[in-house]
């Protein structure tokens, strides 16, 4: 990512021009290749596709000319396995987030901690797993003393972000008028907190719990602590320690970003009893796919075969999913449910 056009300016980063660079066609451009890859079949990308120079260099005029407003959601739920609420939002739009996305996350993303794990180049899941690993052979002295995990999560995170909160704190970063017109425009598209559907959604998401990853850090002085989304863990010998830090960071959170924790949701366990985290259980010595998730990925692993003998998708798209899944599987002790997925694939894959 090219940076050279940023910089400091009273401990913040403020572009020389941020909000042409957003709106640019080049920066539209390179976010609609971006975004369009895998979804080659789906018909709103099919049918922006075919007009979609004409359909960018309007939303470019319309941005320079700060007339663009953002559309409404279509609203759908889904099953995952819980029912889950998306608001997807039109293909012209998520464009747009993907090209506010790549900038913001320029600027952004220098200041939040090293053990934020979500939305983040060379971060993801498995790092934060491994991290938990290291961190527990640490505060556990290599398994010669028990090791404590606090493991809890946020209430209703995206539907509790309070979004005149979240225009302040990118404020303290971002004195351009027009990119926080634009940024406003976006907040404001959904009638309260983050859609989980849009990209930007990502990075503000970091931007409001990068306040309680600071406050752990700079004023609990929390060593091992490791937050990936609203999911929070902190490892300590003591835990009665780790019991203090409960009502601490809960009352962090509600008098600074009106959130709170979920009280059925706040459990500190041995790490030697297995903590389940991101989709795998780890323990001293070896690590288990969670039942759900593996559960979860046999049942989308079916339908994508089923859409991909019926050519919804492409080759190209089924074997990037295979691949994202085998992933998972060579994090953990899964050589039974890797022959599980060969079984799964048939003849007809190979």
């Amino acid at each position: 990512m090219d940076t050279q056009n940023q910089k400091l300016i009273g401990g913040g980063v403020k572009s020389l021009d941020l909000f042409s660079e957003i709106i640019s066609l080049k920066n539209l451009l390179s976010a609609w290749d971006y975004f369009k890859q895998g979804k080659a079949k789906k018909l709103d990308v099919i049918l922006f596709e075919k007009e979609h120079a004409r359909a960018i260099r309007a939303l470019h005029e319309e941005l320079k000319k700060k007339i663009y407003h953002h559309a409404p959601y279509e609203s759908f739920y889904v099953k995952d396995p819980k029912l889950r609420a998306i608001n997807k939002a039109t293909v012209r739009d998520r464009v747009l987030h993907h090209a506010i996305f790549v900038k913001l996350y320029l600027i952004f993303d220098k200041s939040f901690i090293f053990d934020s794990y979500s939305s983040r180049d060379e971060k993801g899941t498995h790092r934060a797993v491994n991290r938990l690993s290291a961190f527990a052979n640490k505060a556990g002295k290599n398994n010669t003393r028990n090791c404590f995990v606090l493991k809890c999560d946020i209430k209703k995170f995206f539907d509790s972000i309070d979004q005149d909160i979240l225009m302040d704190l990118i404020k303290k970063r971002i004195g351009d008028k027009n990119v926080l017109w634009l940024l406003q425009e976006i907040i404001s598209s959904f009638a309260k907190g983050l859609p989980l559907g849009n990209v930007t959604s990502q990075i503000f998401a970091n931007i409001y719990l990068n306040e309680l990853d600071q406050f752990i850090k700079r004023t609990l002085k929390i060593k091992y602590y490791i937050r990936y989304c609203d999911d929070l863990v902190i490892l300590s010998e003591n835990v009665a320690y780790l019991k203090e830090l409960i009502p601490k960071i809960d009352t962090f959170l509600r008098d600074n970003l009106k959130l709170s924790l979920h009280p059925n949701k706040i459990e500190i366990r041995k790490y030697h009893q297995g903590i389940d985290f991101l989709g795998y259980v780890s323990f001293p010595h070896h690590k288990m796919l969670r039942v759900k998730t593996g559960h979860r990925m046999f049942r989308k692993l079916n339908a994508k075969i089923a859409d991909f003998k019926e050519e919804k998708i492409s080759a190209s798209s089924f074997h990037q999913t295979l691949q994202s899944y085998y992933g998972m599987l060579k994090h953990c002790d899964s050589c039974s449910l890797g022959e599980k997925v060969i079984e799964a694939l048939g003849e007809h894959f190979f």
